[in-house]
């Protein structure tokens, strides 16, 4: 209206506006550039990850900012979102990375381990419930989507900044170009492993690209190798002669690794079972031996190891696993199927469709539900494994007539190792309701490192207790019980750069077993030394079936 005096601009802005927005505006820059330089410099290893090692110049970044102040802009926007939507992708690549480090110690393998995603929905869901597990796989859906759309946006407002100062820009970038040459040539680091001169984003590339490479050309190289079995055609009464009328067991026990035998932090105490155990066996009759066996995988995939000690064959990675489970390959138990033994499987943490059953072949399968467990949950959220051992006394044991052999699997010091169950009377296991009121309360989000390691040595103390008192329970004459890991738990418990060795006994009254493996070098007792034989888990069929052959 004529006479008003406005407080606006032609444009209706409110002038007090202009500096908040701004300073909004400013804000934002320097955010899409932090949200750039993090994704280049981030360490896609946890044993990397310190404030030190973002003190890097990507020669990335000087490239791209290079190519966008010499194509004109048209051109410049096209690579500014192409240059994004990659960073994005590396962003995501370096957090699956470091997640699978942290957990398997191992990279992502971008091939094989989004099948990984469904067995991680189903760990979630049995050890902290359904509702936590589907905000898990939402925050990583937004997450997916989300990075590369905030990275590649904040590449295209960078490129707006670098061209409205393009001589400023230039001059930035070449004095980081001299600096880059110079630690290069120098070799400077910050901290040991990191140079400032940094290229690792290339590198990661690199390497994912020849992972994909080495994959495709591995299922040709795999196919053959399952081809090439020297027991392959030996007739059943060639087989294991020497085992004729033995109840043999193969007992997985989960996530028990070297460490648990030899940290400073676990051995005394896991150790203390052990040496009690064989105390208590050598008095009922019993006697073991040990060493170890480098397993093909690290804090999880148990399955892979079940494959590689039963198959003979190296499965370290899901497209293996498959390969094998369509092949007609003879496993261990496959061998004593042949030789006339009867073959059961006890697999507690089986709650739905398993396809590898039908591949095994057992003669008898006991999942959970067959097992019959109505009480609490504690751990993983299985039976707790004493629980398992009595059922499978009661079901299976108790009706024994012949050869059985049966491969077995404990899970009760499976993550996150928390509640431990208690050992019972074995009169009182057979019943779930022994123990409602036993599981108490999971504190596992509240826990620290210490915490989360005393959990687990207590879950494997619990394991291996339970397992000695049923071989001393109930263990007869004909029992040949071996007894192994599966992998090393999560280096969140060994720590970094820990070995994938497990332990493995033999357990049995009978000598004349435990002669037939004296050139194996194995040492007495349940606990082996530092000083004992490691063999490659793949090697121990063929060795089993020469030592308890003809």
């Amino acid at each position: 209206m004529r006479g008003e005096v406005s407080d606006g601009t032609a444009d209706g802005t409110d002038v007090e506006d202009r500096p908040k927005r701004s300073i909004a505006a400013r804000l934002t820059t320097v955010l899409a550039a932090l949200l750039v330089l993090l994704v280049l410099t981030v360490p896609y290893d946890f044993g990397r990850l310190s404030p030190a090692a973002f003190a890097r110049i990507p020669l990335e970044a000087l490239l791209v900012v290079a190519l966008l102040l010499a194509l004109p802009s048209r051109g410049s926007r096209l690579v500014a979102t192409l240059a994004g939507v990659a960073l994005g992708l590396l962003g995501l690549l370096k957090l699956l990375d470091l997640g699978f480090t942290a957990s398997l110690s191992r990279a992502f393998d971008p091939v094989l381990d989004w099948a990984l995603l469904d067995e991680g929905f189903a760990f979630l869901s049995e050890s902290y419930g359904r509702p936590a597990a589907i905000g898990v796989a939402i925050t990583l859906a937004v997450v997916l989507v989300g990075l590369p759309t905030l990275v590649t946006l904040s590449m295209r407002r960078l490129r707006r900044l670098m061209v409205r100062h393009r001589t400023g820009t230039t001059r930035i970038v070449a004095a980081l170009v001299v600096v880059w040459v110079a630690c290069a040539a120098f070799n400077v680091r910050v901290v040991e492993g990191v140079p400032v001169a940094d290229t690792s984003a290339t590198t990661l590339a690199n390497g994912h690209g020849f992972q994909v490479r080495l994959r495709l050309d591995d299922r040709e190289t795999f196919g053959a190798l399952i081809e090439a079995d020297r027991f392959g055609d030996t007739p059943g009464d060639q087989l294991l002669t020497a085992l004729r009328g033995k109840n043999v067991v193969v007992a997985f026990v989960e996530s028990y690794g070297r460490d648990a035998v030899e940290d400073p932090e676990f051995a005394p105490q896991v150790g203390a079972v052990l040496d009690r155990g064989a105390g208590e066996l050598g008095a009922a009759g019993f006697a073991a031996q040990s060493g170890f066996l480098t397993s093909p995988t690290f804090g999880g995939g148990s399955w892979l190891a079940h494959d590689t000690l039963l198959s003979g064959l190296w499965i370290d990675n899901d497209q293996r696993h498959r390969t094998l489970l369509a092949s007609d390959r003879m496993t261990l138990n496959g061998a004593f199927r042949r030789a006339n033994w009867q073959t059961v499987g006890v697999m507690p943490a089986v709650t739905r469709a398993w396809p590898e059953g039908s591949f095994f072949g057992y003669d008898r399968f006991y999942d959970a539900k067959t097992l019959g467990y109505r009480g609490p949950k504690f751990s993983f959220g299985t039976p707790p494994d004493q629980y398992t051992l009595a059922s499978w006394q009661r079901l299976e044991q108790a009706k024994r007539d012949g050869n059985v052999m049966t491969e077995l699997a404990l899970v009760s010091s499976h993550a996150p190792w928390t509640p431990v169950p208690p050992l019972l009377d074995w009169a009182d296991v057979g019943d779930s309701a022994a123990y409602r009121g036993a599981a108490g309360r999971s504190d596992d989000k509240r826990r620290n490192t210490a915490q989360i390691r005393a959990d687990y040595r207590k879950s494997i103390e619990y394991t291996l207790g339970a397992l000695i008192s049923y071989v001393r329970t109930y263990g007869d004459d004909d029992l040949v019980f071996i007894v192994l890991g599966d992998h090393q738990p999560a280096a969140v418990v060994t720590g970094e750069n820990a070995s994938h060795d497990v332990p493995i006994s033999i357990i049995t009254r009978d000598r004349a077993v435990l002669d037939r493996i004296s050139g194996w070098g194995w040492q007495d007792g349940l606990k082996p030394g530092p000083q004992a034989p490691v063999w490659r888990m793949d090697a121990f069929r063929d060795r089993f079936l020469t030592a308890f052959g003809p």
